[in-house]
């Protein structure tokens, strides 16, 4: 072991890599801080190197036996060695370290962390296929830690029910198929009546494999979907004979007496419980008024716009995907909301080049809600609007500390309160929230 080295563990990367510092810094996977470990450096970069751990010497008390079998192979966790208790308090530490050194301010008051369910909570997921031939079976599931190799597991810890038993079932299915080697992925959306599932086929499936399929899903409760092409093209697998209609794949959001329709590739937030939490918080914190109006950017199908429109005078969710925004005028039909519109508009531009639809409306709050990228170039526009409350949802600590700092910096707002919600469990995932006050209102 004369190539290993033994040192403490100072922090955590982003990645949920062990920092060792002193010397060249080396990032390790699975070590926490605190520890003393004894590790092996594998590849060289510039400024660090990365490196296995060989033994852990003397653990943290924050350490636990992760519970899949795949943990360290497998890319889909990083931190199921970590109490789910210190997981959050390291998300929260991210989100405040950014704050920091980004934003170049801190919140009056931070809030409590939304925490939920930690094992099968994902209802949403993208998971990788491939046939390998020394294997002489596909493999489902998620990418390896660091490779784009498939990992080879039988159970996911994570994926809500049914999903996360499928995945040997649907490795065998994939094998038995005479297109197996031309189907790189399946997109899984469980909603609260079906899951569906929707394999990317880059060749039409044989009227065999039409039956193996069927018999699939007569077997496992699923629905099969194909997708030939772009996301346009995605289509119901055919069940041949007089099939009885299906109802609509859907969630709830109970506290405001809504269900919502979905398509099974549109995005939603994929841990159904820290979102149910999550809208009625974010309802609660813009403290809103019989009287309010509300802008909701970057809506999606409606997820925060049609209970903010059951709490306010009206509400108008701006979306850049066309098919959500119709989608969106759909939810509200269906839930018998009036007071809400909907609009497409590229929000990637500054305004005014699509920005019309905002001509001479007044608005009293505003949420939005973000891809990873941030929402920079709507940050003027909110300024100029001048609500009471602006409330943004994060799924990117990085882009929401630099998003803030326009605001507080160039604009004078007050950044009221921020925190982290648990929507990820077991990965490096920062989902957060902020809210902001123009002058004068914070």
């Amino acid at each position: 072991m004369s190539d290993t080295e033994v040192a403490s563990v100072a922090a955590l990367t982003h990645e949920g890599e062990g920092v060792v510092r002193g010397g060249k810094t080396a990032f390790v996977a699975g070590a926490l801080p605190g520890e003393i470990i004894r590790f092996r450096r594998v590849r060289h970069h510039r400024r660090h190197d990365e490196a296995e751990l060989v033994e852990v010497v003397e653990a943290s008390a924050a350490r636990v036996r992760p519970r899949c079998a795949h943990f360290g192979v497998c890319g889909g966790c990083a931190l199921q060695h970590l109490a789910a208790e210190h997981q959050i308090e390291a998300k929260q530490e991210e989100l405040k370290e950014n704050l920091e050194r980004i934003a170049r301010t801190v919140p009056r008051a931070w809030l409590e962390p939304l925490r939920g369910p930690v094992w099968e909570y994902r209802r949403r997921a993208r998971l990788g296929a491939r046939f390998v031939t020394k294997k002489g079976r596909s493999l489902v599931g998620f990418r390896e830690r660091l490779t784009t190799h498939i990992a080879e597991i039988e159970r996911c810890e994570v994926l809500a029910p049914p999903l996360g038993t499928l995945i040997g079932p649907l490795s065998s299915l994939l094998t038995r198929l005479s297109i197996r080697e031309r189907i790189p992925q399946i997109e899984a959306a469980v909603a609260d009546n079906a899951t569906a599932l929707v394999l990317r086929v880059l060749d039409p499936p044989t009227p065999a494999d039409l039956e193996t399929l069927q018999a699939f899903e007569r077997t496992h409760g699923v629905r099969l979907y194909l997708q030939p092409k772009g996301l346009d093209s995605v289509r119901r697998l055919e069940r041949g004979g007089a099939a009885a209609p299906e109802e609509p794949l859907h969630y709830g959001l109970p506290d405001f007496g809504l269900k919502l329709e979905l398509e099974p590739t549109d995005f939603i937030q994929v841990n159904a419980l820290i979102n149910q939490a999550l809208v009625s918080r974010a309802v609660e914190l813009l403290e809103l008024e019989p009287d309010s109006r509300v802008l909701d950017l970057y809506c999606g199908l409606g997820n925060f716009t049609l209970p903010l429109a059951r709490r306010c005078a009206f509400a108008l969710g701006v979306e850049g995907d066309e098919a959500l925004v119709g989608r969106a005028r759909h939810n509200a039909a269906v839930n018998a909301i009036c007071n809400v519109d909907f609009a497409a508009a590229d929000l990637a531009q500054a305004p005014p080049p699509g920005w019309g639809l905002l001509a001479g409306r007044a608005f009293t709050h505003v949420l939005l809600d973000p891809p990873r990228a941030g929402a920079r170039e709507v940050m003027p526009t909110i300024a100029r609007l001048d609500p009471k409350r602006v409330l943004y949802i994060s799924c990117h600590p990085g882009s929401l500390a630099r998003d803030v700092g326009v605001l507080v910096h160039d604009h004078g707002f007050t950044l009221c309160a921020a925190g982290v919600l648990d929507m990820f469990p077991h990965t490096t995932h920062v989902e957060s929230v902020a809210v902001l006050a123009p002058p004068g209102r914070g």
